[in-house]
């Protein structure tokens, strides 16, 4: 069967564009013209993979992203005029699994948007809980709790633990890192050692700054408290 792709965009000659790029891949494709019609399509359609534009009327494509993480993981994209690297930051710390700027090739589109779609249906993602004596990640509820206590955490920060937990004991390089929770050209070195540092900052504050541990010239590592060892 077809992948179902939903394409929100305003600008007819980007829609044309998109749509015979992924109907020539073989996708099954609907668009969209406005972010309040692409919310309405999202819901009866179900579309497994989103591109979305960011400027749009009626709804933008900041305020759908959001819509569309308060009740779905499907894999967003944005497709974007808008080629700051602020603008990319919010994108992806919104919850985009990746960011495009136009102008794009056909080819990088249709190849960003396999990997997304490999990522979010690999097995590895059917492992939805992890819990270790410090540590509970719920991937399905998107919630993490330290010692029971739930903690808030950015969309970026909860992928970057579930990565971390899901590889606990494991050493991940920085490219992995980026490959794993950023997606194609979402961010840099700089990226992983400040959400890196974001983590552990807000775990040091529950008592345990030291569950996340860095290799040096290697990468980082998340390392299980062990539990308590009972009195004889």
């Amino acid at each position: 069967m077809s992948t179902r792709a939903l394409i929100v965009e305003d600008e007819q000659s980007i829609q044309v564009l998109l749509q015979e790029i992924l109907e020539r891949a073989e996708y099954e494709v609907r668009v969209s013209a406005n972010g309040r019609d692409g919310l309405r399509e999202f819901f009866t359609y179900r579309p497994e993979v989103v591109l979305l534009d960011i400027g749009m009327p009626q709804m933008d494509g900041w305020t759908l992203l959001e819509r569309i993480r308060e009740v779905s993981q499907t894999p967003v994209l944005f497709i974007t005029a808008l080629a700051t690297e602020s603008n990319k930051v919010r994108g992806l710390n919104a919850g985009a699994d990746d960011y495009i700027v136009k102008p794009f090739g056909g080819r990088e589109v249709i190849a960003r948007i396999e990997a997304v779609l490999r990522r979010a249906t690999k097995p590895e993602a059917q492992d939805t809980l992890y819990q270790d004596p410090a540590l509970t990640v719920d991937r399905e509820q998107h919630r993490v709790f330290l010692h029971g206590r739930e903690m808030e955490l950015t969309p970026t920060e909860f992928k970057l633990v579930s990565v971390l937990t899901r590889n606990a004991g494991n050493v991940l390089t920085q490219d992995r890192l980026l490959d794993l929770v950023w997606g194609l050209d979402g961010g840099g070195s700089e990226s992983v050692r400040l959400y890196i540092s974001y983590l552990r900052k807000k775990l040091a504050d529950e008592g345990e700054p030291d569950l996340i541990q860095t290799v040096r010239g290697v990468g980082y590592r998340y390392s299980p408290p062990q539990p308590a060892s009972r009195a004889m």
